[in-house]
């Protein structure tokens, strides 16, 4: 009795132990960040090739075109916004002009 009860034992271990498993993921790698640049060590033969050095002036001028087309932008819209108070207060001076010319006009041929 006591070897069945050893070889059923022993078996159901082996079973287990030799059973297909489902491969555990690594979540370590999936939770790294991806990064776009790649580390170099500055003393390294790379460390500032022209290429890196290239990118980072168009870069530079990228953003000093950018920023120099906002300021034209800005001056566009500023300008366009003094023209329309310069109209405005045209029309006012001349609604003014004609309201005046009229209650004189009424005062007259009363």
């Amino acid at each position: 009795m006591k070897n069945v009860i050893f070889v059923a034992l022993t078996l159901s271990v082996l079973t287990i132990a030799c059973s297909k498993r489902e491969p555990v993921s690594d979540n370590a790698q999936e939770l790294k960040q991806k990064y776009d640049t790649t580390a170099i060590d500055s003393f390294s033969a790379g460390a500032t090739s022209v290429d890196i050095a290239r990118k980072i002036r168009m870069s530079s001028q990228k953003f000093q075109d950018s920023l120099k087309e906002a300021l034209k932008l800005q001056q566009e819209e500023k300008r366009i916004k003094d023209e329309l108070e310069k109209e405005n207060k045209k029309k006012a001076e001349d609604e003014k002009k004609q309201k005046a010319s009229e209650t004189s006009n009424q005062q007259k041929q009363e």
